[in-house]
């Protein structure tokens, strides 16, 4: 039984991104859609028997009827050619209300053929063409939905978070306790496993997170379990193998070093019981480049020196999203040419320029320099220096010096 395994498609970012003129959609849009459709096109050519989303599959939890028409449109694709395709909910697709609908659920509505998605805890068998799996449901769970207010009044946040940990174990134990051991089992959830390096996700959370423990999820009667959250593809266990696919396209420069893609996993009933392999499928994602230049005080021409910076990176400019920082000394900062920098970079996707002007340590006070004079003995200087009257000195020096203490003190 082969299986493709993928999370955080998070389709709706746009940073970095440019209208399409031809169709008045952002080129980010573009981006994640390619990534999706790479994933399609191997899972088509390559006989898959199952497509399994472990959550976030828009950025936010009321995704444009574009975005959701795109993506309707490739899990279409996939079930309409007879590949099933599983869709667990994470936190960027719940509704900021109870009783609303999750970003996916309409596929469950309209009872769309081969398409099953997964809104609470839950054991769905499905039938492939080798055979029937069965699929443990963890999707992203409100802290309402496991904490009533009883339970949590008067704990700290240490305690609160150690009763959720809690609560999510038990819903695991109950589900594994429901599992058929004579078909393959694969546990898919949305969540935090704590010791995951984790990437650009961290700045994109909605809500209080709450963890699992590796030893909670890492159980021997699932053959795989697929997570979902972590944008940093990772294998936290071998046996049996516990993955984070990570998101199928670059965010930010959080994730410039990251390889995007999806995981093949390869469930095999032996004589000895099942052997379970996996292997990860680079797509061709949008490329994030960071280009850092330090021009020196003595360069005549720190244009010209800009542009061999950037020349010399040209294959990796190309079609990138590039990050160019520049550290320049102040006496030529002004020397330095916005058209240059345009020219140099013009075969970039899309480009931002960071400028750090670096100032001499000016002398103020005698031969002391600004680092060695007390703050108030500066605010006092300056003060002078404004020629303000005294009463209003004195007033200002009196509030200035409690500001003072206070930053000092903590």
């Amino acid at each position: 039984m082969k299986i493709i395994h993928f999370a955080d498609l998070h389709l709706g970012v746009e940073n970095y991104g440019r209208i399409d003129p031809a169709t008045g959609l952002s080129s980010r849009l573009n981006d994640f859609l390619s990534a999706l459709d790479q994933l399609v096109d191997y899972a088509l050519e390559n006989k898959v028997d199952l497509v399994l989303f472990c959550g976030d599959a828009y950025k936010t939890r009321e995704p444009t009827q574009t975005q959701q028409r795109e993506f309707a449109r490739r899990i279409n694709r996939l079930a309409s050619n007879g590949v099933p395709v599983f869709l667990l909910t994470g936190n960027h697709d719940m509704p900021n209300a109870v009783g609303r609908a999750t970003a996916t659920e309409i596929f469950d509505t309209l009872a769309v053929k081969n398409v099953c998605v997964a809104n609470r805890p839950d054991i769905h068998t499905i039938k492939t063409a080798d055979g029937t799996i069965q699929i443990a449901a963890l999707p992203w769970l409100r802290r309402s939905a496991l904490l009533s207010r009883d339970d949590t009044r008067n704990l700290s946040l240490e305690q609160i978070n150690r009763k959720l940990q809690e609560t999510l174990t038990n819903i695991v134990d109950n589900l594994t306790n429901k599992l058929d051991p004579t078909l393959p089992a694969v546990l898919a959830a949305h969540v935090w496993v704590t010791g995951a390096k984790v990437g650009s996700e961290s700045m994109m959370s909605i809500g209080q997170e709450h963890t699992l423990l590796l030893s909670n999820v890492a159980l021997p009667a699932y053959d795989y379990v697929a997570l979902g959250h972590i944008h940093k593809r990772q294998v936290l266990s071998e046996s049996p193998p516990v993955v984070y696919s990570g998101s199928l396209e670059r965010v930010d420069f959080g994730e410039e070093n990251d390889e995007k893609g999806f995981y093949v996993v390869e469930i095999e009933t032996t004589t000895g019981g099942r052997k379970t392999t996996y292997e990860f499928h680079p797509v061709n994602a949008r490329r994030f480049l960071t280009v850092n230049v330090m021009l020196e005080e003595d360069d005549i021409n720190p244009s010209v020196t800009l542009q061999n910076a950037i020349v010399g990176q040209r294959e990796k400019v190309k079609d990138a999203i590039v990050r160019l920082n520049i550290s320049v000394p102040s006496q030529i900062a002004s020397q330095v040419s916005d058209t240059a920098i345009r020219e140099a970079l013009k075969e970039a996707h899309y480009y931002t320029v960071a400028q750090d002007v670096q100032r001499e340590t000016r002398l103020r006070m005698g031969n002391r320099t600004a680092e060695e004079i007390k703050p108030t003995d500066a605010l006092k200087a300056y003060l002078e220096s404004k020629k303000v009257p005294a009463e209003r000195q004195r007033i200002l020096l009196e509030y200035g010096k409690k500001l003072i203490e206070e930053l000092q003190e903590g």
